[in-house]
């Protein structure tokens, strides 16, 4: 039998076996809410870090709002859509499927740049939550996650929310930027272009317009004291410096046209051999002319190809090759197949090129080192730039390669393509 005096303490035995139970149970709740909650925390930031690298590393950010929609759905369970701004002046981009509501929610927030919604300090009665897409001085967008009605995210989810927004609104002003930059150093390219064409368009117009125009007063003022070879000369300065005018402007007009995007080409089957012929009897009306000899090999397919542009290209190399090269020394035009090509090399005898201008003499307005000359050569600089535009332009490739014994060979290359068989003759 149990003492009196114990059992008078059971009760409290009890109670406070009770409390000291209940406090354990509260400990032990607290330890694994903590732990829930760190848990939780820990999760949180690796989601943020992994679409932060994602981020860092974009060159389109927008390309990847799919993964901030699904980020914010996984962390808050529920409906999500985007706006985003990534280019000033631009249409916006939506993504997903809101409603006219929420679309003009999405506008309001990207216009303010800061959260409307359950949770914040604006529009707190409206049903779905908008989230600024933040860069460092302005909104780029907006997301929305739609149906939390009255009840606000939980302090953590918001905070995550709002700084995956912020990584993406960061990486489109880091985009935006940079696309600022390019245009601009492409203006600038454009602007330093330009003042070099005018350039070197002014003065290369110069020397043949003052050769015109002191011909032209000659005739003029002493036509009647001149004798017929006087006349003739200064007939023939006029013609062959209106000549050189009128090819700088083709060549120039031309470059301009091939640069521009979307250029057409008036392309059609032509016979190698009736392109060479056309130049040589061009070339042939310059008393320089018989210098040029050409070499085409026989029975070569036809070539799809611009005619026209071809002509010029020919023209320029040509020109180039007679100009550079000592007054004795034969230019050769020289046509032959390779492979599944067709090449066009016009070969000099000139001085060559240093190696270091071998590329660049093909860049506008560049016409390498001219110290080996005594007089220097006319030309803008405009001619080589547009051959090379004219074989890109052909799917071709314009190269320079250095003869053994001095001189340039300028290779043309053309790809060939399947002719279509002609008809046979009704017999």
């Amino acid at each position: 039998m149990i003492p009196r005096p114990v059992v008078q303490f059971l009760p409290w035995i009890a109670v406070g076996s009770l409390m000291g139970l209940a406090w354990a149970g509260w400990r032990l709740r607290l330890a694994w809410q903590g732990l829930q909650a760190a848990q939780r925390a820990a999760q949180l930031e690796r989601a943020l870090r992994e679409f932060g690298d994602l981020m860092r590393d974009a060159d389109l950010p927008e390309a990847h709002v799919h993964e901030l929609l699904q980020a914010l759905a996984g962390n808050t369970g529920l409906a999500t859509a985007a706006l985003l701004r990534p280019s000033p002046g631009a249409q916006d981009i939506v993504v997903g499927e809101p409603d006219a509501n929420a679309l003009a929610g999405l506008q309001l927030c990207a216009d303010g740049g800061r959260a409307l919604g359950p949770g914040t300090d604006h529009h707190a009665e409206e049903p779905d939550l908008y989230l600024p897409l933040r860069g460092r001085d302005t909104a780029l967008g907006a997301v929305t996650l739609r149906g939390l009605g009255t009840e606000a995210l939980a302090v953590d989810q918001l905070a995550h929310a709002q700084a995956l927004c912020d990584q993406m609104g960061l990486a489109l002003q880091r985009r935006r930027v940079q696309d600022e930059a390019r245009q601009s150093a492409e203006l600038a390219e454009t602007q330093s272009t330009r003042n070099a064409m005018l350039a070197a368009i002014s003065h290369d117009y110069r020397t043949p317009l003052a050769t015109i125009m002191g011909s032209a007063s000659a005739l003029q003022t002493q036509g009647d004291r001149l004798t017929t070879a006087q006349r003739s000369e200064l007939a023939s300065r006029i013609v062959d410096e209106t000549a050189r005018l009128v090819r700088l402007t083709d060549n120039t007009l031309q470059l301009a046209r091939l640069g521009a995007p979307g250029v057409a080409l008036r392309c059609d089957w032509e016979s190698a051999e009736e392109i060479v012929g056309a130049a040589l009897r061009r070339v042939r009306r310059r008393p320089d002319g018989e210098r040029v000899k050409a070499r085409i090999e026989p029975e070569l397919p036809l070539l799809w190809c611009d005619a026209a542009l071809m002509s010029q290209l020919l023209d320029n190399l040509i020109d180039n090759a007679l100009k550079y090269s000592p007054a004795e020394a034969v230019v050769e035009l020289v046509v032959r197949r390779l492979g599944s090509e067709v090449m066009f090399a016009v070969r000099d005898r000139g001085p060559g090129i240093d190696p270091a201008w071998r590329e660049r003499v093909f860049d506008a307005f560049q016409r390498g080192d001219l110290a080996a000359f005594s007089q220097r050569p006319p030309g803008s600089g405009v001619g080589l730039a547009l051959c090379r535009a004219i074989a890109e332009a052909h799917d071709g490739a314009l190269s320079l390669r250095p003869r053994g014994h001095g001189g340039c060979s300028f290779e043309l290359r053309l790809p060939l393509r399947d002719a279509p068989e002609l008809p046979e003759a009704a017999t």
